[in-house]
């Protein structure tokens, strides 16, 4: 006996020795560190900071050996385009079995550094490069790896004419896919005799490749999808695939497929993908599926299946059906009703963006007795077809429902209680977006086995404190985001809710905490995700049960008015918090940090709070793993710190609309080389932009407008390939606009107004083809603007108040059909307006204004039909006002339809999923009401206006001017405009401001004016104008005199009253016989007649008369003596010689 212990007792030993040697710990160490050597693939930055790698999150180790067993680096690079793989950095991995490489951008790998690297790696038995851009030199390199099953080419650059010989070495590979290559042959090879699966889909093939692929006896998948097959199909070419269990022959021209009566062939056809075939017959296409009766997944995606009666007795063996798809095709119910008979087996329904019509016969709706996953997203249901009832009636075992975003008609205000409620076994529901009202029913409270349920995004009402989800004890994931929900910010109703791992209510009213005593002091759950937000609601505390969290990942509780300091214990206590939000919450008080590092912290934006003092100058210590990090619209003060440069993973950074002060730290600019998005506007940063040693090469956006820097644009920011926007304005940088610019092709902002930039637009900005937004007014810009510039993209160009010159060349904006703004006013532009203006077809601003242009108004301006605001004021053109400005949509009712067009426009980019917008508000300057105003933003939407004034315009004033009907302000003053003012002004409707001063007008002021309501600002000084002002009422009782002097007979208040009636009826009289008390051409021309008369009359008396002659000779000596002696005594100073 003593013996069997002694024995128990050592083999329990060695079995410890064993277990402890083989099971590890953690990776080994020289395996940790070739992972660190490839950091750059990895977006879980805190993974680094893990001793033992085998958690990180793409890395899987043996659990004996703790050696890497795998390696997942899928879409992992965010570099440039093209780049070259060094595949000798994962010889370490020993016992690799599967490296994935797909979505990384990878062209190649580098000289002597190949895949025939990983020949090494005996146990390597699946390599993914699929979605990169690698060609067939990389076919060789691949023979060498012989441990190979499975090998993923799909979609890369091979193309030609690909032998499957090449692989013939890698006779253990089961798993090849080259789908979606430029491939135009593909020779088969018997060497591959164990491949199993195989993938040739967009691969443009000849049906006979089909013979030629039975080599592959072992063959059991075969993924045929979009390959150029056309026609009628007969499944019987797939009669020598006597294994094949999955086949894929979606999105080909197969107008018909052949499946013979009795067929016998594929018995072990498990999965089959009709989608997209273009069969027209959807009856005969399910029928014909009855003759695969191992059957269990169908595809039958974008199909027709209208009108069908399908007959049960020829699926009658049609039985182990479990997955049906008909996403996204039109059917009628009875198709519901055959596949409910026919399909006893069917687990899984998908109904995605399906249009079901027709109504329900016979005997009431067959049961679908093992239905438990139904998806009717996007649905298009018809009023008629009761589907709610099918639903509640014939799905009993539903676990799963989605009827998201589905049209119900006028039954979607009611999908709960219809029915739906029935449903005890589901688990899952989800009927967001379906403009559900009222407060959700009481019966909801039955559904114990719900775990999710998502109604957000409908008009639901009422406190979540009185409704049924209290009682939904069972929930873990509740979403209830935009409605109209009232939400205690304490969550206590769901105090009891211990599975509750997801909470998301965003955007609805959110309440402060309940006062009534609850039993329970803190929650049974433990969030890991929270979204509480609201654009209303009563001021609150911080939520207190947060307190008690420590599982959060998520937390968003932006747009709440709470009261208190940033939560910095929130971090201390959830070490896994990856995303926090807290914006617009009116926090105050100082920014501080939890004492400890925090290395799962990704994105943090508390923008729009009132926080004070400075930023830790240890953030980058504290957050060394951020990748997103918005403060901007605080009050802090002091230096940016230079902790920053150690967020090697920073990609989005926003201090902007603080106090900043100080230099923009070198570290930052050097070592954050992920950066994308850096935003440092609105601050008080001086000193130069960046040194030479700038290195933030990925950046996309950059803002640094509203600050003190000064210097020029560095050389350095040429090295920012992927810029898009290029915010410099308001600071004091000098010196000429850098050439190379010009090769920053990508760039569709640069604004830069009001610094100190001077010489000339650089001719590199012709090759700026994505350009959408220019500004560089304000600076000391000289030149003239380069002809080539017409970038197709443009939207604005902002070039005013700067010294340009020289003439609007043909090619400068020539065909820019997307602009919609051009400002070029307070230059020295010269020549006339072009012709090719019309051109500019989205023209919707154009400001010439402050210039010396010269020439007439051409008519081309009336083909501008998106015209709403034209300013040519100061300027030197002359001719008549073109008649046809009614054809633009300054004319209300213009025939050509016209919407407002938004003029705040943003840079959106989206990085890591998380996009960063830079809001763009338009603004330039017009003059109204005699004030030159900056107007901005959506306002020019609605602004409309035609200013001609301060030119040599003569003629009349076209009467088609008073149809403009949408304008604000009319300004023609200052010209030499002569007849009547046209009495069609009184339609101007919305006219604000009207000037007409310092012309040549004649004759009355027309009394229909006083119907104008809005007008404001009214002038005809200095113009011939005569009889009796309109009424002295409404808006024309604010006029007083200076709105009518220079104009002699004009009358009545507030100038000086007429003559009495008689007279007036006279002068009536007179007036309507000549509409003038002084024709002014007349009187010139009778003057000057009159003058030369007596001038030629002097000179004969003088010619003939001798006597007379002498004495005007005489006078005039005399008249110059005296006038000389005159001017020497008085007017000339003595002078004095020395």
């Amino acid at each position: 006996m003593g013996g069997s212990k002694s024995k128990m007792v050592i083999m329990f030993v060695m079995l410890l020795i064993i277990f402890k040697s083989g099971w590890s710990e953690g990776c080994l160490d020289h395996e940790r560190f070739a992972l660190l050597r490839l950091k750059h693939f990895f977006d879980d930055t805190d993974d680094e900071g893990a001793t033992d790698c085998c958690q990180w999150e793409r890395v899987e180790c043996s659990n004996t050996t703790g050696r890497v067993t795998a390696l997942d680096l899928s879409d992992t690079y965010s570099g440039e385009y093209g780049w070259y793989l060094n595949a000798s950095l994962f010889t370490s991995f020993q016992q690799l079995e599967s490296l994935d490489f797909s979505l990384n951008k990878i062209a190649g790998c580098d000289e002597n550094e190949g895949l025939e690297r990983l020949s090494r790696l005996n146990n390597l038995k699946m390599l993914n490069l699929s979605y990169n851009w690698f060609n067939n030199s990389i076919l060789s390199s691949l023979t060498r790896l012989s441990s190979l099953r499975s090998l993923k080419l799909y979609a890369n650059n091979l193309e030609g004419s690909i032998d499957v010989k090449e692989f013939d070495s890698l006779r253990d590979l089961e798993e090849l896919d080259i789908g979606w290559n430029m491939i135009d042959k593909f020779v088969v090879s018997k060497g591959l005799s164990k491949l199993k699966s195989l993938g040739l889909a967009g691969i443009k093939l000849n049906r006979s490749i089909l013979s030629s692929l039975t080599v592959f006896s072992s063959l059991r998948e075969l993924h045929l999808r979009d390959t150029g097959f056309k026609g009628t199909f007969d499944v019987r070419e797939f009669d020598s695939f006597n294994n094949l269990e999955v086949l894929d022959l979606s999105w080909n021209e197969i107008d018909n497929l052949v499946v013979p009566q009795g067929y016998k062939g594929l018995r072990k056809l498990k999965s089959l993908d009709l989608s997209g075939v273009g069969i027209r017959d959807g009856s005969k296409l399910l029928q014909s599926m009855g003759s695969f009766p191992s059957l269990n997944t169908l595809h039958l995606l974008l199909n027709n299946f209208n009108n069908i009666a399908t007959a049960t007795q020829e699926l009658h063996t049609f039985t182990n059906l479990e997955y049906l798809t008909l996403d996204h095709s039109s059917l009628h119910i009875s198709l519901l009703q055959s596949i409910a008979s026919i399909f006893p087996s069917l687990k899984d329904l998908s109904m995605f963006d399906c249009k079901v019509n027709g109504l329900v016969r016979g005997q009431g709706f067959p049961h679908f007795k093992s239905l438990d996953h139904l998806d009717m997203v996007f649905a298009r249901i018809a009023l008629n077809t009761s589907f709610l009832q099918i639903i509640r009636e014939s799905m009993p075992s539903l676990k799963y429902l989605s009827m998201s975003d589905s049209t119900l008609g006028t039954n979607s205000s009611r999908i709960l209680d219809q029915g739906l409620c029935s449903l005890m076994h589901l688990q899952e529901l989800y009927i967001d977006n379906n403009d559900l009202r009222g407060s959700l029913p009481w019966c909801l409270a039955n559904m114990t086995s719900l775990r999710i349920l998502d109604v957000s995004s409908n008009q639901l009402t009422g406190s979540i404190s009185s409704s049924p989800l209290v009682h939904l004890t069972s929930i873990e994931e509740l979403m209830l985001s935009n409605n109209h929900f009232q939400i205690p910010i304490s969550l206590e109703p769901l105090f009891n809710h211990s599975r509750l791992k997801i909470f998301d209510a965003a955007n609805n009213e959110i309440k402060a905490e309940i006062t009534e005593s609850h039993s329970l002091t803190a929650p049974n759950f433990q969030l890991q995700a929270l979204s509480l937000s609201s654009g209303y609601g009563d001021g609150v505390t911080f939520p207190k049960f947060l307190y008690h969290q420590h599982d959060l990942e998520d937390v968003r509780l932006s747009h709440v008015n709470m009261d208190g300091e940033f939560p910095n214990w929130l971090l201390e206590n959830n070490t896994k918090l990856r995303q926090l939000y807290l914006v617009n919450d009116s926090l105050t008080g100082p920014f501080r940090l939890p004492i400890h590092s925090h290395r799962w912290l990704r994105f943090l934006d508390v923008s729009n709070n009132n926080f004070q003092g400075h930023i830790p100058v240890e953030i980058g210590d504290i957050l060394p793993s951020l990748i997103s990090f918005n403060i901007s619209m605080n009050a802090l003060d002091s230096s940016i710190p230079s902790s920053f440069g150690n967020m090697n993973f920073l990609q989005i950074l926003d201090l902007s609309n603080n106090q900043l002060t100080g230099e923009i730290p070198e570290h930052l600019a050097v070592s954050c080389v992920n950066l994308e998005f850096l935003a440092l506007s609105n601050n008080n940063l001086k000193g130069h932009m960046f040194s030479r040693n700038f290195n933030l090469t990925n950046l996309r956006s950059l803002q640094l407008e509203g600050n003190h820097l000064e210097g020029e644009i560095p050389q350095s920011l040429s090295k920012c390939s992927s810029l898009e926007g290029l915010y410099l304005n308001n600071n004091s940088l000098s010196g000429k606009i850098p050439r190379w610019l010009g090769n920053l092709t990508g760039l569709k902002h640069i604004i830069m107004p009001e610094n100190h930039l001077e010489g000339p637009i650089p001719v590199g900005f012709c090759q700026l083809y994505s350009l959408q937004i220019l500004d560089i007014s304000d600076n000391n810009i000289s030149g003239s603007l380069p002809s080539c510039f017409h970038p197709l993209s443009i939207e604005q160009v902002h070039l005013s108040k700067n010294m340009l010159h020289g003439q609007l060349k043909r090619g400068t904006f020539f065909h820019c059909s997307s602009l919609v703004t051009l400002d070029l006013s307070y230059n020295r532009l010269n020549g006339s307006i072009p012709n090719w203006v019309d051109g500019l077809s989205q023209l919707s601003h154009l400001i010439l204004g402050h210039n010396n242009l010269e020439g007439e108004v051409p008519v081309q301006l009336c083909e501008l039909n998106q015209l709403q605001l034209l300013d040519l004021s100061n300027n030197n053109l002359h001719g008549p006002i073109p008649p046809c400005f009614d054809n633009t949509t300054l004319h209300e009712s213009s025939n050509n339809s016209y919407s407002l067009k938004p003029f705040e426009t943003s840079l959106v980019m989206d990085s890591m999923m998380i996009p960063a917008e830079k809001q763009i508000h338009e603004n330039f300057e017009f003059t109204t009401k005699n004030i030159a105003y900056i107007y901005q933003g959506k306002v020019l939407s609605l602004l409309s206006g035609l200013d001609l004034s301060c030119n040599k315009l003569i003629g009349h004033i076209p009467p088609q001017i008073g149809n403009l009907t949408r304008i604000q302000t009319l300004n023609l003053s200052h010209n030499n405009l002569t007849g009547l003012i046209p009495s069609t002004f009184s339609n101007l409707k919305h006219i604000e401001s009207l000037d007409l001063s310092y012309n040549k007008l004649n004759g009355k002021i027309p009394h229909q004016l006083v119907e104008l309501k809005t007008l404001a600002v009214f002038s005809v000084a200095y113009n011939n104008l005569s009889g009796e002002i309109p009424e002295w009422t409404a808006q024309f009782a604010t006029f007083n005199e200076s709105s009518y002097e220079g104009n002699t007979f004009l009358c009545g208040l507030p100038l000086p009253i007429c003559r009495s009636p008689t007279t007036m009826s006279e002068a009536s009289i007179g007036n309507e016989r000549d509409d003038n008390l002084i024709d002014i051409d007349s009187f010139f021309i009778t003057f000057t007649t009159s003058y030369v008369v007596v001038i030629f009359g002097i000179v004969i008396v003088l010619y003939v008369n001798s006597y007379w002659r002498r004495k005007w000779f005489y006078f005039v000596e005399m008249w110059i003596t005296s006038c000389y002696y005159f001017v020497v005594d008085n007017l000339i100073p003595t002078r004095f010689c020395h």
